[in-house]
């Protein structure tokens, strides 16, 4: 019996939908079989979040997800000393119980971590796959079902946030885009409760406003952001309350750009 089939035997049935937009299952199972790491790039709010989840529910995984931020350090990967009772004790960090247990460990926006660790990544993203860890003085071997898993936002990056061209060939990519219109409305229908001829309309000013980031906006509208608004109005909001609420004011603070959006639905919501 393969690695993978065993896998899929422990896998529960309560897998977190997803909706494919290309062979992105294909290649993550591949890539875990293989023992190769993984990198995910696009916008924010198109589904990299949610594919990982089903992925590793589909693989029978147990999944550690760390949302990357300015002041997250290698250290709050890897683990440090705590007091206890009294007494100093090493506590693992989710990189590491990953690695000693198996399973994905999954760094969402990784260019928001300080640079520390990326070189903790380094040497499990290639043939050694292990961590070593300074403070206890072990060197831990990533074991077959261990998968480490990455993402970023390409669109929404400055040269202090970049990842580095040696850090990204380390990895296997898959690049994420919002799904076509008919699939993201079937999604956001799924999702939200709202029949899919009300949710048309909200996919068709998402894609417009999407056509408006780096001119007025700096992200599009998610899919996220159109499965709340379509949540709204399911629970009985009126389509211009939801808009505003859930597609215009996460967008921008400027009354001006706010302004200029509500005119944009205004053309496509009645």
């Amino acid at each position: 019996m393969n690695m993978l089939s065993t896998a899929r035997e422990r896998a529960q049935l309560d897998i977190p939908p997803y909706v494919p937009n290309g062979n992105e299952c294909t290649l993550f199972e591949t890539a875990w079989m293989r023992q190769l790491p993984l990198l995910l790039k696009g916008p924010t709010g198109c589904g990299k979040t949610r594919f990982v989840s089903h992925m590793a529910a589909r693989l029978g995984l147990p999944l550690s997800t760390v949302s990357c931020h300015d002041d997250l350090a290698a250290a709050d990967l890897t683990g440090r000393y705590l007091l206890k009772g009294g007494d100093t004790v090493w506590v693992d960090g989710p990189l590491t119980k990953a690695v000693r247990e198996g399973g994905i460990c999954y760094l969402d926006e990784i260019v928001e971590a300080r640079k520390d660790v990326a070189v903790v990544l380094h040497p499990l993203t290639d043939d050694r796959r292990i961590l070593p860890l300074e403070r206890t003085g072990e060197q831990l071997s990533a074991p077959p079902d261990f998968m480490l898993v990455v993402s970023y936002n390409p669109g929404y990056q400055n040269l202090l946030k970049a990842l580095k061209p040696s850090t990204k060939q380390r990895f296997v990519s898959i690049e994420f885009d919002f799904l076509p219109k008919a699939q993201e409305i079937a999604v956001v229908a799924v999702e939200s409760g709202l029949d899919e001829a009300r949710v048309m309309p909200l996919v068709e000013l998402a894609g417009r406003l999407r056509r408006l980031k780096g001119h007025d906006v700096e992200e599009g509208v998610s899919t996220r952001l159109l499965v709340y608004c379509a949540a709204l109005i399911d629970s009985g909001m009126t389509a211009r309350e939801a808009v505003l609420a859930a597609m215009i004011e996460p967008l921008s603070d400027d009354p001006d750009v706010k302004a200029a959006l509500v005119e944009v639905a205004n053309g496509v919501i009645a």
